[in-house]
């Protein structure tokens, strides 16, 4: 295993305080549709932790929907909603971008930003129902959009907003009403919980959104097959883990702007800089050496980053977020992801900033020269 993990925007530490909840919930036998008693208590743990992600996100308890992970969430809103006209951001994530194929995608500048008036002309250049979809943390960059300023413009132009907030939700406050989405996509495994659960916030109650799973009518119809339970129990019990913890993400912001000064005076570059962005993220550049060059070599040395974007294989792929930036392919290839978390300490920074100079001034000569 690695020593230092620096991977959090993949997946995040199970916090002890949910192997406990999930290891008490494995005890219990029943389904939560069944009325007899066991049942009635399955239900009543399940029931407990949608409360419990309802109020991280300020919405009611009916309005989550259980799903399998951030992907089913995705395609139930894009696949499942009403809407003649889709738009998405050219940074969103695959599981968008893979289920609205034939989506218009908006421009984004060199920090990753939506440009709000591409938004709005393209939202009145077409008549009908409308759906844009626009996450509100990068996964490779950690750049926050102006969801709210997004939404204004949606309003204006009559079109619905999902917002995928997978990667803020535990880093920054996530309030549904104030960012002004009609769906929120949510994940389990980002802030501690299990793998293969996550939710869908149906915020608008005005909008009926078609089930991709049809069958025993689970959750108010709107997504059939026996719930997780303990998965959704571990969904709640790292929220309340995380809760617990205080205000870590003010102690990483320190690490990562440490971190970041450092690797700046080295010769690195940050991508995103000049925007908002998540507390816990930093896309690094290191000119002239490849991201999967980088990986490799910290992997040897104990710690666990990641490069820009990676497919099912594992396989180190171009960014599309990087490019919709304005990055070339070769440039684009050039960063990692460092993602840090309630667990990070300053010796494991320290640490990855030890091997990012060795790596460093190993580098070929000709990237030196390309300086």
């Amino acid at each position: 295993m690695n020593s230092i993990y620096l991977d959090y925007n993949a997946t995040a530490p199970t916090h002890s305080r949910v192997i406990e909840a999930v290891s008490a919930c494995l005890a219990e036998t029943g389904n939560p549709s069944s009325v007899h008693a066991a049942g009635r208590r399955a239900r009543s743990l399940m029931e407990a932790a949608r409360e419990t992600v309802a109020r991280a996100v300020n919405c009611l308890p009916r309005q989550v929907v259980w799903t399998s992970g951030g992907t089913e969430a995705n395609a139930m809103v894009l696949a499942g909603t009403p809407a003649a006209h889709l738009f998405v951001s050219s940074v969103e994530h695959d599981s968008v971008l893979a289920n609205a194929p034939g989506a218009q995608r908006l421009p984004v500048d060199s920090n990753g930003i939506v440009d709000l008036d591409a938004l709005s002309a393209r939202l009145a250049a077409v008549e009908g129902r409308k759906l844009v979809s626009v996450m509100l943390a990068n996964n490779e960059t950690g750049v926050i959009q102006p969801i709210a300023e997004i939404a204004a413009r949606c309003r204006e132009g009559g079109a619905w907003l999902h917002v995928d907030a997978v990667q803020a939700l535990g880093r920054i406050t996530v309030d549904v009403q104030a960012l002004g989405a009609d769906f929120l996509t949510l994940s389990a495994h980002k802030v501690g919980g299990m793998k293969g659960v996550g939710a869908l916030v149906v915020a608008n109650d005005l909008v009926e959104i078609q089930p991709l799973m049809r069958g025993g009518g689970q959750e108010l119809g709107r997504r059939a097959g026996t719930e997780n339970l303990p998965g959704i129990v571990s969904f709640g019990a790292a929220l309340e883990a995380l809760a617990a913890l205080g205000d870590w993400q003010a102690r990483v912001r320190d690490l990562r702007d440490h971190m970041e000064a450092r690797l700046l005076e080295l010769g690195a570059a940050i991508n995103g800089r000049g925007a908002p962005r998540l507390p816990t993220t930093a896309s690094v550049r290191m000119p002239g050496v490849p991201a999967e060059t980088q990986v490799m070599a910290f992997d040897l040395a104990g710690i666990a980053v990641s490069a820009g974007s990676a497919c099912s294989s594992g396989k180190v792929k171009t960014s599309h977020v990087l490019s919709a930036m304005g990055q070339d392919a070769e440039t684009a290839g050039q960063s990692i992801r460092v993602s840090l978390g309630w667990e990070t300490s300053a010796h494991d920074i320290d640490q990855f900033l030890a091997v990012w100079q060795r790596l460093w001034s190993r580098r070929r000569p000709a990237a030196q020269a390309a300086e």
